[in-house]
């Protein structure tokens, strides 16, 4: 008898730890189906919807609609779904690589523009004080971006974004300058298609063919797993140089007339605007040669290599035209 109850102690504990073992399994997986659906929101890009829409009938200062279009380009960052992921120490976030890639291609745009706000285009010359505003905007933008806390990355975007307010505010009332000559956009252009070009450069390289560098020596190519990272910050790239060449179009137009540069800045959105297409493909596919694969970076660096392009003539049209 007392055998027959150990059995039965036995069989009951078996079954309980089975038991337990099943609602474990079931728990996990569910929190894995949450993960991948929550992943899946938080991994939709924005669009290209206008960030700067006015609320009267105000007429917008020089310069208002470029300062603007940076804070509301950083503000997408931070507020869109799932918040800035970059910094994401926890599941899903921690999971993403596609969306911090595409991050960090809009961040580089905000800070070059930043940088151009307090290098140039608030100053009337070389020799001239610097805005204070932008002067402690643009290296809280530059900060590390993947910084989780002492302090966050998040929390010193925001500090710049305030004092980006503070600028556009003072711009509003007469006490800040934006100066809209054609020097100052070329700075700014030139940036851009140095960015561009290294973007195109490294899309390329995921063919499997080694570029020629100096010397006639090979360079690298873009390592396997990194090729979905690079497409994905050419993507943010683009999607922030709309936006901001949108805003040039409109506090640089009447320089852009004068040197015949307007339909270069309008074909140069264009361009850009088709990179944002929606990628069907489940994965950035990177078919080689003339394979049955498509090769979804070497159609990127197209758009960008014509954009850069575009953007030479128009540095050389804002400095000679």
């Amino acid at each position: 008898m007392r055998f027959g109850k150990r059995a039965d102690s036995a069989g009951g504990s078996s079954m309980e730890g089975s038991m337990v073992g099943r609602i474990t399994l079931g728990v996990v997986l569910v929190y894995l189906l949450i993960c991948l659906v929550v992943g899946w929101y938080w991994s939709r890009e924005p669009d290209l919807s206008p960030l700067v829409v006015r609320a009267d009938d105000r007429e917008m200062v020089s310069g208002e609609y470029t300062a603007r279009t940076l804070h509301s380009l950083m503000g997408e960052l931070l507020n869109k779904p799932g918040g800035y992921l970059s910094n994401d120490v926890a599941p899903p976030g921690l999971w993403l690589d596609n969306m911090p890639s595409w991050e960090f291609g809009a961040l580089v745009q905000v800070r070059d523009m930043s940088r151009a706000l307090r290098r140039d285009m608030a100053r009337s010359q070389s020799q001239s004080k610097e805005d204070v505003n932008l002067a402690k905007a643009e290296p809280l933008f530059s900060t590390n971006n993947n910084r989780w806390m002492f302090p966050s990355s998040e929390s010193e975007y925001q500090h710049g974004m305030q004092e980006l307010d503070k600028y556009i505010t003072r711009l509003q009332g007469g006490d800040a300058y934006f100066y809209a000559r054609a020097d100052n956009l070329a700075s700014w252009v030139g940036d851009v298609s140095t960015r561009l070009g290294s973007l195109s450069q490294r899309l390329s390289a995921s063919v499997g063919r080694a570029p020629l560098v100096e010397g006639g020596k090979l360079g690298s190519t873009t390592p396997w797993l990194e090729i979905d990272d690079v497409f994905y910050e050419a993507r943010g790239t683009s999607w922030a140089l709309v936006h901001l060449l949108r805003a040039v179009e409109h506090d640089f137009n009447d320089v852009l007339v004068k040197k015949n540069a307007l339909v270069s800045v309008q074909q140069i959105i264009r361009d850009l605007e088709a990179t944002q297409e929606t990628l069907w493909s489940p994965m950035v596919l990177n078919g080689g040669g003339f394979g049955m694969l498509a090769n979804h970076s070497l159609v990127m660096a197209n758009y960008l290599s014509r954009a850069n392009a575009a953007m030479i003539d128009l540095r050389r049209l804002l400095e000679q035209g």
